[in-house]
């Protein structure tokens, strides 16, 4: 069980049976009674099981498992596996983080026949590691992936929203970490965000589309594009809000969207920031979460004459900075204090504090938002930060000693 082995294997199947072929290469070299890939959904509150390709129902919602207050919980916030010995000849229960560069994707869950020893936990968090990899290859090919993802049916205007979201929800690097999410309203409002890394920059984006459903799907489409597109010519800040807001007056029929781009020197740690009618972001730094104010300007397409102002944030190692859009300060939720939640969810990592924050405000108004909710969460490391820690294998045994002694591994 290398790493090269198990992705030379997963080559060879087809896109849709290579979860089938790392189980059974798993189930032979480790004599596991059983080998399942769970994927989390797209709220992030529940995982899926997938089966062997031929067991797939597309036709039918797939069947999710609450994260909440389980062992899977403790795994996808921690990074930490878990080892269940229950002794007495019963069978082990190992699950493992199937994780790339913080993006959660899901677990690797094995029954084995006997505690695990370190030199299987690496093998495992390999595997697991290698199965990160494998999903984000052939999620292209096949839409088994897509339906797992899918607790319950998307509306047309949900599927066009969700298709505008960067592939990888969370992403780390040596200087950041970043993570979004999103909760659509009852009736999509056209939320989106996105993140891009370049060579010598990060840049980040948050959006809202004006109206509900498929009207605002199509403004949000148009406005991603359009940001996309110049970004990818290599255009700055001002020229990306300058070209998004032409698109959307020459094809946008009078709709509009509000939004927020930042652009991050990863050289110097400079900042641009463009405000075009958008909430302001908060930023957390030694213990106080304080709101940022600079100056606002008109939404992209609004008709009025008006130009987009390139400023600076005050960005400084050690910050957390959270964007958001207006759904997060629905006034059914007036009696959450978002400063408070984000200053209690400092110690997660961004991935987990933004779903924490969009959990909070669904609860607030009981599971039914009158606007999309979406949170952007930035974890700022500074320049001086040449390297990432990639390794896989240092906490799987230490993880696999302390569950044999009946205590959960500590979090680092």
């Amino acid at each position: 069980m290398t790493l090269a082995g198990t992705l030379a294997a997963a080559e060879t199947a087809a896109p849709v049976e290579s979860l089938d072929v790392v189980a059974r290469m798993l189930k032979e070299h480790l004599g596991a009674a059983s080998v399942s890939f769970l994927i989390t959904d797209f709220t992030g509150s529940s995982v899926v099981r997938l089966g062997a390709a031929g067991s797939v129902e597309t036709d039918e919602p797939a069947r999710s498992i609450p994260l909440r207050g389980t062992p899977y919980e403790d795994v996808i916030r921690t990074q930490r596996p878990s080892v269940e010995d229950k002794g007495d000849g019963a069978l082990v229960r190992v699950v493992a983080p199937v994780t790339n560069r913080g993006d959660a994707l899901g677990l690797l869950e094995l029954f084995l026949p006997a505690a695990p020893d370190g030199e299987v936990m690496r093998e495992i968090g390999e595997t697991a590691h290698a199965l990160a990899y494998i999903v984000i290859a052939n999620r292209s090919f096949t839409d088994v992936y897509q339906w797992g993802r899918r607790t319950i049916p998307l509306s047309l205007a949900a599927e066009i929203q969700h298709r505008l979201l960067p592939a990888s929800l969370a992403c780390e690097a040596a200087q950041f970490a970043v993570a979004g999410a999103l909760e659509p309203a009852d009736h999509v409002g056209g939320d989106t965000f996105d993140y891009v890394i370049d060579r010598d920059t990060v840049q980040l984006s948050v959006t809202d589309a004006m109206g509900h459903n498929v009207d605002a799907a199509l403004l949000a489409t148009l406005l991603v594009g359009a940001l996309r597109r110049a970004r990818r010519a290599g255009a700055g800040l001002a020229d990306q809000a300058r070209d998004a807001d032409r698109a959307m007056r020459e094809h946008g029929r009078q709709g509009y969207v509000t939004g927020q781009l930042l652009r991050i020197s990863l050289i110097d740690g400079k900042t641009e920031f463009i405000n075009a009618g958008h909430p302001w972001p908060l930023r957390l730094r030694n213990g106080q979460v304080r709101e940022l104010a600079p100056a606002i300007d008109m939404p992209f397409g609004f008709p009025a004459p008006h130009t987009y102002r390139v400023q600076s944030l005050d960005l400084r190692a050690g910050d957390r900075l959270v964007m958001l859009t207006d759904g997060m300060l629905e006034r059914n939720a007036s009696s959450l204090d978002l400063s408070d939640l984000i200053l209690r969810t400092r110690a997660l990592h961004p991935r987990e504090a933004a779903r924490t924050l969009i959990a909070a405000i669904v609860d607030a108004n009981n599971g039914h938002l009158q606007d999309d909710a979406t949170v952007m969460c930035l974890d700022w490391h500074g320049v001086g930060h040449s390297r990432r820690d990639a390794d896989t294998g240092a906490d799987l045994a230490g993880a696999s000693a302390a569950s044999r002694r009946g205590r959960a591994a500590p979090v680092q």
